[in-house]
């Protein structure tokens, strides 16, 4: 699985220009209204004008300090350990502290106006609140994107461990049946031995370098499928008619690997060995971006309980995990017993 990618608004020097856009923007209203302000509410003469204005930008960065202090120390360090009274102490400290630069930005640049402690809460009380209710709720509403986007790095991390575990189950049940294979032909002191190790061996790098990849061509899969279909006829020959038609209309298709060789595997496992005229046919092809995958065999009932070991089955439970993880509502699959033929029919959105 590709590891999650960063979207572009959590990038630190977006969120850094996205807070001084919100800021200036909250901020600059009253200037925007002084118009109308100044029609209610009109200034003493005697106060120096510029004092008052740059005390608006002082008082404004009180207020910026005050919500990243509470959102960034105040709540992580005391209110979520539950130090309740600590945490109240400081904010009422705080509010003490905003207060006291107040009174000596007052006392040194604007002593034409006295400063009162009852207007300061006056006049500062409800600012005060605001801004501690909107870095709560900016705190609390960061801590939830960060436990959402947690959740999710940890599903794709357990999908990504469970589809390995999955995949390193299906290839040593393809390595014993193909080990099978060669020990048959070394018994026989068949000429066919040494083509065999090199079709393994080619088969083996595939599995091993190939196949670690989220996706691989479709084209190589069906190869691979093919390789392994060569092997089983090797070892079985003219005792199990094998009837296989495999057709691509587009070589850049791509599918999860070793995904559908199970299916495969099975036909081989359970359709050979006491079956009168054991056969097995094997179609694939695509159309309009599906893959259209059809396996079926013959089986004896009878036999077929008696052959299984505790390794039936495994391959194709593991698919059907897999096609349920990797296609959820892409693909439909098929399964039917009937008449003595066992089929499978996997049909697969390849985008």
């Amino acid at each position: 699985m590709s590891q999650l990618k960063q979207v572009w608004y959590t990038r630190k020097w977006v969120k850094i220009l996205l807070h001084a856009a919100a800021w200036t923007l909250l901020f600059s209203l009253p200037y925007l209204l002084k118009s109308s302000y100044n029609d209610k509410h009109h200034a003493d003469d005697k106060q120096p004008e510029a004092a008052l204005n740059y005390f608006m930008f002082f008082a404004d960065a009180l207020w910026v300090g005050f919500f990243y202090l509470n959102a960034y120390l105040l709540i992580p360090k005391l209110g979520y350990k539950k130090k309740l009274g600590i945490y109240l102490l400081s904010l009422v400290g705080t509010m003490l502290v905003i207060m006291l630069c107040h009174f000596l930005y007052f006392n040194t640049f604007v002593v034409s106006v006295t400063f009162k402690v009852r207007n300061f809460f006056v006049f500062n009380i409800f600012q005060y609140l605001l801004f501690f209710t909107a870095s709560a709720a900016y705190q609390l509403i960061r801590d939830k994107i960060k436990s959402d986007q947690l959740a999710i790095e940890r599903q794709e991390e357990n999908l990504k461990t469970e589809l390995s575990f999955l995949r390193s189950q299906v290839s040593p049940h393809f390595m014993f049946n193909v080990l099978n294979n060669m020990v048959a032909l070394v018994r026989l002191k068949s000429d066919q031995l040494e083509p065999t190790i090199i079709k393994l061996s080619s088969l083996m790098r595939y599995m091993l370098y190939e196949t670690d990849e989220e996706k691989v061509l479709l084209k190589r899969e069906i190869e691979y499928l093919q390789s392994y279909v060569d092997l089983q006829q090797q070892r079985f020959g003219k005792k199990v008619a094998v009837n296989i038609s495999m057709k691509l209309t587009d070589e850049q298709y791509e599918i999860e690997p070793m995904l559908l060789i199970p299916f495969i595997e099975n036909a081989f496992k359970h359709g050979t060995g006491m079956i009168e005229n054991a056969q097995i046919d094997i179609e694939l092809y695509t159309k309009e971006n599906t893959l259209h995958f059809t396996v079926r065999n013959k089986y004896n009932e009878n036999t077929t309980r008696e052959i299984k070991d505790k390794t039936s089955g495994i391959g194709l439970v593991n698919v059907k995990r897999r096609l349920n993880l990797l296609y959820s509502d892409q693909h439909n699959l098929w399964i039917s017993n009937k008449d003595n033929w066992y089929m499978v029919s996997l049909q697969l959105n390849l985008h």
